[in-house]
């Protein structure tokens, strides 16, 4: 009976965001408190239990979202994504411009949000388009399979980051695993998927900014600095996760285990880049801060969404309706991994959003991971594939793709829904083979 409440409410949570398009944080307040009373809670611990949620969800994660987002708009802000969105394309040349655009999309695309480096790489897009008279959707695709692979694999995004911590995953290693699937997924999906448009032709050119017209307009930063300011949060989490597994020195362990923790690095990393990409760059201080202020403002209904879903986590704990579904999951005939990324796919379908899929599909999970030996750190990027399967016209990234683009519906469809289907698929299958490689 636990079971059908809970499919119940996951079903009205869908409803509420889907359907009646009430914002997903509210959603899952109402959703939470409507399971907390049909599971049998007490009334009066039913707001312990929803803060206690919220609480928790949020101070594991929020600094680290906090962090990751200003250094991503720094990074546009500074110029120092646009350096190395042109270097990279000065290396590849014509012969392998889509490489240059999928390589491009990968290293920016794991500061930035995907909205935020969409609308940065989208003028690019187009401008090589018209230099070299390519269609604009054969050199788009494969960049924009890496900033969606980004956004819903890796560290420091903020489903990856909140499903490390629902499944107790360590972030260095989901973030290194994730980049191993990455590359051949990418690969995929991006570049060979992206041959069969070299003919779809874009209706008009939108009047959109050039890519210079973002950046400041004082000094910018060389592409080394540019490289390493944006990527220190990879580098440091990568190197704190791998040092402790090939050295037995205490002291060493000791350090990076203070020192990797995401936080530390995340904040590191913030005054690192504060003082390359902005004091340095001739930058006054006001000017930085309010590039962070801007930033903290753009991010807050992610991290508050995110403290939704722990509301509900914790209902799901403390009702014990989790150890219910741990019983009944055991005894289907399923991979746990394969079973994650369906649940998460079939609620992305249904409600468009990537982050609230993962969040949802964590939450009620959770009980399988801790009854079983599975890895945690694949196992959130199973549910990280599942959540980018078949964007659709209740996704605002689909919009994004077809008006920025200007191409038909069906177009859209072709392209966009597929490739981020193919994406989810390809994403699967090579988490199971590496899954088959490291156990």
């Amino acid at each position: 009976m636990s079971i059908l409440i809970l499919t119940a409410c996951i079903i009205f949570l869908i409803l509420q965001i889907a359907w009646f398009k009430i914002n997903p944080f509210i959603a899952f307040i109402i959703t939470s408190l409507l399971a907390a009373l049909f599971l049998g809670l007490p009334i009066e611990t039913i707001s312990p239990v929803l803060q206690k949620g919220l609480g928790e969800m949020l101070g594991s994660i929020t600094l680290i979202i906090v962090f990751g987002t200003c250094i991503g708009k720094l990074a546009v802000s500074s110029g120092a994504a646009n350096v190395i969105a042109k270097t990279v394309m000065n290396w590849t040349g014509r012969k392998y411009v889509r490489l240059g655009l999928m390589i491009t999309g990968f290293i920016i695309g794991i500061p930035l949000f995907y909205s935020v480096g969409f609308v940065l790489l989208v003028p690019l897009i187009f401008s090589v388009a018209h230099q070299f008279k390519l269609s604009k959707v054969y050199l788009g695709i494969p960049m924009l399979a890496s900033l969606s692979v980004a956004h819903g694999f890796l560290p420091p995004h903020p489903s990856p980051m909140a499903l490390s911590s629902i499944l107790k995953a360590d972030i260095g290693l989901v973030l290194i695993y994730g980049i191993i699937v990455a590359i051949p997924t990418i690969l995929i999906a991006g570049l060979w998927f992206s041959t069969r448009f070299k003919n779809i032709k874009t209706e008009s050119d939108h009047e959109i900014l050039n890519v210079e017209e973002i950046t400041n307009q004082g000094k910018l930063p060389s592409f080394g600095l540019s490289l390493f300011s944006a990527l220190f949060p990879v580098f440091g989490l990568t190197i704190t996760s791998l040092l402790p597994l090939i050295s037995d020195n205490e002291k060493l362990i000791a350090i990076c285990k203070i020192i990797g923790d995401p936080s530390i690095i995340m904040l590191l990393s913030l005054l690192l880049c504060t003082y390359t990409l902005g004091i340095k760059m001739n930058r006054s201080m006001s000017s930085v801060m309010d590039d962070y202020t801007q930033a903290i403002k753009d991010v807050a209904l992610i991290v508050l969404i995110v403290g939704g879903a722990g509301c509900l986590k914790e209902v799901m704990i403390v009702s014990g309706v989790n150890e219910t579904i741990v019983t009944t999951l055991n005894q289907v005939n399923i991979h746990p991994f394969l079973l994650a990324w369906m649940m998460a796919a079939i609620i992305r379908i249904c409600v468009g959003s990537a982050t609230a899929a993962g969040l949802m599909t964590a939450s009620v999970l959770l009980p399988l991971l801790q009854s079983n030996d599975l890895d945690p750190n694949l196992f959130v990027l199973s549910v990280g594939a599942g959540s980018l399967m078949c964007s659709h016209v209740n996704d605002p990234s689909f919009w994004m793709f077809k008006e920025y683009f200007n191409i038909s519906l069906k177009d859209t469809f072709k392209s966009w829904t597929v490739m981020e289907s193919l994406v989810s698929v390809l994403g699967i299958v090579f988490i199971f083979i590496l899954n088959a490689l490291i156990h």
